[in-house]
């Protein structure tokens, strides 16, 4: 997966000045005072202050939180102190798992102690990257995917709901993507498995099936206006109108929708590729129980996770969240059940092999 180059922050701009409007839900008085800390490893802004304080104020536990900005740093600063960390709860994106896994940095969640876990969309609690060795291992609580995104003065959100549209004859020269990401998705749209973890056994077959969306893309090569590398890009050309169609992450084509700009995004019915960040128990923490207490309490509201979404910019995956959130928000944060229905996730058992293959077919599409 090719690691987006735009801005969290930036992500959600214009709605943040509403997010003081919201007050966390009165959901905590029902788990019992118990006192002491947790120690939470996350991203800024993937605790809401107001959920944070209540939780405090209810429970006795204090909140003690690290901020991280990198999961291989994550990694790197959670074996360093195995096998007694300090941290209780850290936030891994789930196509990471098996490192954190292998290394015993994780213990198995235990869901039968998250009452709340049903509020979470099965989309992201049952997929089958959330599952490995029979166990889950992490709370799925916010979600990044590739999408389509068109220009809703020219392009009809028919047409935008295949794929096909960004290698129309009608729109030539007027789409842009990023190749190695695009690879994934032609993959799927061909009916493979773009994760390459069903040919991990096949390596003739996967070498096969590169080949094949290698020159699906080489075939269609006339037709695109650019390959981009970052969010800014694919922005810009957006803005001045050099495109009306393109591959993008939902971050930047969110900035432009909440800028006012004539432009919308879907996962068409082929499907797409996304990555989730989760709320992981540590192996050994020092607060297990606690643990457990702020997770299920962090779980308990929709409302919670519209907060999480407006803070950090990324999609809530609690069910029903998008009710908490304006219309503007709503547009650039949310998707339909039958568009998240064809969402697949990034799995990192193949990577090896995948990558071994597709980093050459990038190459050769370029040279084409």
């Amino acid at each position: 997966m090719t690691t987006p180059r735009y801005t969290r922050r930036r992500f959600l701009g214009t709605a943040a000045a509403g997010a003081a409007t919201l007050s966390a839900p009165a959901i905590l008085r029902r788990a019992h005072a118990q006192g002491g800390e947790v120690n939470v490893w996350t991203y800024a802004n993937f605790v809401p202050d107001s959920f944070r304080e209540q939780f405090e104020a209810e429970t006795g536990i204090k909140v003690n939180i690290r901020l991280v900005d990198d999961q291989g740093k994550q990694f790197n600063l959670l074996a360093a102190e195995t096998p007694n960390p300090t941290a209780d709860i850290v936030t891994v994106a789930g196509h990471r798992f098996l490192q954190f896994i292998d290394s015993d940095l994780l213990a198995p969640l235990d869901t039968d102690r998250l009452t709340h876990w049903g509020n979470i969309n099965p989309t992201f609690s049952e997929s089958d990257w959330a599952t490995i060795n029979g166990n889950k291992w992490g709370a799925p609580i916010l979600s990044g995917m590739e999408v389509l995104a068109y220009n809703t003065d020219v392009v009809s959100a028919e047409e935008a709901r295949s794929w096909d549209v960004l290698f129309a004859d009608k729109y030539a020269k007027q789409t842009a993507y990023i190749i190695q990401d695009m690879m994934s998705i032609i993959m799927l749209k061909l009916g493979y498995d773009g994760n390459m973890v069903a040919y991990l056994d096949d390596p003739a077959e996967a070498a096969r099936i590169v080949e094949e969306a290698k020159q699906y893309l080489i075939d269609r090569k006339p037709l695109v206006r650019k390959y981009y590398d970052g969010g800014a890009e694919v922005q810009q050309m957006f803005i001045n109108q050099d495109i009306v169609v393109g591959h993008a992450w939902n971050g930047p084509i969110a900035t432009l929708i909440n800028d006012g700009l004539p432009v919308d995004m879907t996962i068409p019915k082929e499907g797409s590729y996304g990555f989730v960040y989760t709320y992981n128990v540590t192996n050994n923490g020092p607060n297990a129980d606690n643990a457990y207490t702020f997770l299920d309490a962090i779980l308990a509201s929709s409302e919670i996770g519209a907060m999480m979404t407006r803070a950090s910019g990324f999609i809530s995956t609690y069910k029903d969240a998008a009710r908490h959130l304006t219309e503007i928000e709503r547009k650039s944060t949310s998707f339909t059940d039958e568009e998240l229905a064809g969402l697949r996730f990034f799995r990192a058992e193949a990577n090896e092999m995948k990558y071994g293959l597709v980093d050459p077919a990038v190459e050769a599409i370029k040279a084409a």
